[in-house]
């Protein structure tokens, strides 16, 4: 799945990824997933709801996008969990 494509002049802005899947924590998962592109990304930059049935889990994280490049490397990173089954 390719990440949306924006112009340049679009960054830097706040980006909304959303990953939707079955991990026992995909909250952390999600956390490690993007230290490496956004390393100081405080808990509060996250927020999780649960399936009513519980079996699936989104996790939202809102966070400063540079460039394409830097989004087309965090979709890409959120993508490599174990369980996720979309990436928004």
């Amino acid at each position: 799945m390719d990440a949306p494509s924006e112009a340049p002049e679009d960054f830097p802005h706040i980006h909304h990824v959303k990953a939707i899947g079955q991990h026992d924590d995909l909250l952390q998962a999600m956390r490690e997933a993007l230290v490496a592109h956004a390393p100081d990304l405080p808990l509060e930059a996250f927020s999780v709801r649960v399936s009513g049935g519980g079996k699936y889990s989104a996790v939202t994280c809102s966070l400063r996008v540079d460039s394409a490049e830097h989004l087309q490397a965090i979709y890409a990173a959120v993508q490599e969990i174990d369980g996720v089954m979309m990436c928004l």
